[in-house]
């Protein structure tokens, strides 16, 4: 489960620093219980993300049963995947 707080300060961060690999080990240094991943948002063409922000998408991955899946609910999450989106396309 994530708590929204937390869903919350990793989208303020991802919106003050911008989307980056960079950011994206930051995230995982300040929020170790959490998997991240980052990408672009055509990789994940075929999901509809649980959240849409400026400049990137937010999707929520479970891998609570060995096996990771994306999920729209984050009480049964345990990571993101942060989807750069290109504003030109």
């Amino acid at each position: 489960m994530i708590p929204v707080a937390d869903i919350n300060a990793v989208i303020d961060f991802v919106k003050a620093k911008g989307l980056s690999e960079e950011v994206i080990s930051q995230l995982r240094g300040q929020y170790g219980d959490y998997h991240f991943t980052y990408c672009l948002d055509d990789d994940m063409d075929a999901f509809q993300p649980a959240m849409e922000e400026p400049g990137f998408n937010v999707y929520f991955v479970n891998s609570n049963d060995h096996c990771s899946k994306l999920t729209d609910n984050p009480e049964n999450a345990s990571g993101f995947v942060l989807a750069e989106v290109d504003e030109d396309e």
